[in-house]
C-alpha cells in the first residue's frame, strides 16, 4: 500500500531524492539526449557529426541510431515516474488526429512547398538543413537479412513510441506552458495563450525545417487535440499512430526520405 505522501504533486513532484523534484530534468532531459543523437546521425549527403567536426559515414546509421535510443530510453526511464501527474486515459480523438494526421503529413510533404517558396527566396540552405537519413536497412543490410529487420524494428520504435513522448513531452509539457506562466509546471495541461500556441508551432517548424509546411499544420492538429481533451497521453498517442503508420508507409512505398 502506497502512503499519500508517496503519490506525486500536480507539478510531477514528490520529493527532493525523485527525479521529478526537478521539472526542467524531466521534461527536458530525454529531449536533449535525444537531440544530441540525432547531431550524430549521418544522411546520404553528410556525415555525422560534422558540426563538431566529426565524420561519421552513412553506414554507420544503424548504430548511431540505436546508440540514440538506447541512450534516450535511459533517460526516459529516470523521469518516468513522474508523469504520473497526467493521469492515463485516452479519447477517440487521439485516435481519430493520429490518422488523418499521417495523410495531411504525406500530402503535404509530397507537394514540396519548402523547397519551391524557400528555394524561390534563396533559402534553400534551411531545407537541407532537415534532410533525413533516408536509411532503407533493407537495401543497405540486404546481405544480412536478420540485421535488417532487427534495425527495422529499432527504427519503428523509435518512431512510433520514443519519439511521440519525448517530443510531446518538450513542446506541451514544457515548452508550451512555459509560455503561459512563470511557473509553468504549475500550469493545468491544456491551458494555452497566444504566446503559447504560436511557440506549438514555430517550434516544430524549426524542429523540421525540409516538412515546415507539414510541421506547422499537424502539430497545429495536435494543439487543437491538446487543447480539446486536456489530456498529455491523448497527444502522445496521436503522434505515435501518425509516426507508425509513416514508418509503415516508406516501408511499403519505398519512399524512405520520410524518414
Amino acid at each position: 500500500m502506497t502512503s499519500s505522501n508517496d503519490q506525486p504533486n500536480p507539478d510531477g513532484r514528490k520529493s527532493s531524492s525523485d527525479p521529478g523534484y526537478w521539472p526542467y530534468l524531466v521534461f527536458l532531459l530525454p529531449f536533449v539526449v535525444f537531440m544530441i543523437g540525432t547531431s550524430l546521425e549521418p544522411t546520404p549527403d553528410r556525415p555525422g557529426g560534422a558540426d563538431i567536426g566529426l565524420a561519421i559515414p552513412y553506414d554507420y546509421y544503424p548504430w548511431i541510431y540505436t546508440l540514440k535510443i538506447a541512450a534516450t530510453m535511459i533517460a526516459v526511464a529516470w523521469v518516468l515516474p513522474a508523469y504520473r501527474s497526467f493521469p492515463f486515459r485516452l479519447s477517440i480523438w487521439s485516435w481519430i488526429v493520429g490518422f488523418v494526421g499521417v495523410f495531411v503529413w504525406i500530402g503535404l510533404v509530397k507537394l514540396h512547398l519548402e523547397q519551391t517558396v524557400l528555394g524561390s527566396l534563396g533559402l534553400g540552405k534551411l531545407v537541407d538543413m532537415g534532410a533525413r537519413s533516408g536509411y532503407n536497412p533493407f537495401d543497405a543490410l540486404s546481405e544480412h537479412p536478420g540485421g535488417a529487420w532487427t534495425f527495422w524494428g529499432i527504427r519503428l520504435f523509435g518512431l512510433a513510441v520514443v519519439v511521440p513522448f519525448i517530443e510531446e513531452a518538450f513542446l506541451r509539457g514544457f515548452l508550451m506552458r512555459f509560455f503561459v506562466e512563470r511557473d509553468w509546471w504549475k500550469v493545468p495541461f491544456g491551458k494555452v495563450n497566444t504566446a503559447a500556441i504560436l511557440a506549438g508551432v514555430i517550434a516544430p517548424v524549426l524542429l523540421h525545417p525540409a516538412e515546415m509546411v507539414a510541421a506547422a499544420v499537424w502539430f497545429s492538429m495536435v494543439t487543437w487535440l491538446m487543447v480539446k481533451t486536456k489530456n498529455f497521453w491523448d497527444c502522445v498517442v496521436a503522434h505515435a499512430v501518425t509516426n507508425f503508420l509513416l514508418g509503415m508507409y516508406a516501408w511499403n512505398s519505398g519512399e524512405w526520405y520520410f524518414l
